[in-house]
């Protein structure tokens, strides 16, 4: 496991995401307001795993990229002048799934923030099963 700069009880101090929907389990890296580094530990007990699929269990696409919007939010909502906001899910462009998630992988979620306004905003969000890109997409966001 991975030195931890944030965990997970200190990641739910910042966003409202709480079990069974918070799929960040750690901070590796942050800088507020521009980047983030998140860690997801993707177990067999995962409650999306009973049902996609049972005969292979594989990370829906949608949830890695609900893990990337999460850890943007943590690098959006540490600003100061987020504090107590909450940053909704506005939308995904070029969304490119590579590798499947399965259970006992650890994926390692990147998000740059490439544009940031008070209400609203975008990030580049990469997925990766360590040197192995698994999704890519373009996140937009709003602050409310």
């Amino acid at each position: 496991m991975e030195n931890l700069l944030l965990n997970r009880e200190q990641i739910m101090e910042i966003i409202p995401h709480r079990d069974p929907f918070l799929l960040i389990d750690g901070i590796l890296e942050l800088e507020t307001g521009k980047r983030v580094v998140a860690v997801k530990y993707v177990r067999e007990d995962e409650y999306y795993f009973q049902g996609h699929f049972p005969q292979e269990k594989v990370m829906p696409g949608v949830l890695i990229v609900e893990a990337l919007a999460q850890a943007g939010a943590v690098a959006i909502l540490s600003m100061e002048q987020n504090k107590g906001r909450l940053a909704y899910f506005g939308g995904i462009r070029e969304a490119r799934f590579r590798e499947k998630v399965k259970p006992g992988d650890t994926l390692r979620l990147e998000v740059s923030l490439d544009r940031l306004r008070s209400r609203a905003g975008t990030g580049t969000a990469e997925a990766w099963l360590g040197d192995k890109l698994a999704c890519r997409c373009e996140i937009l966001f709003a602050i409310g």
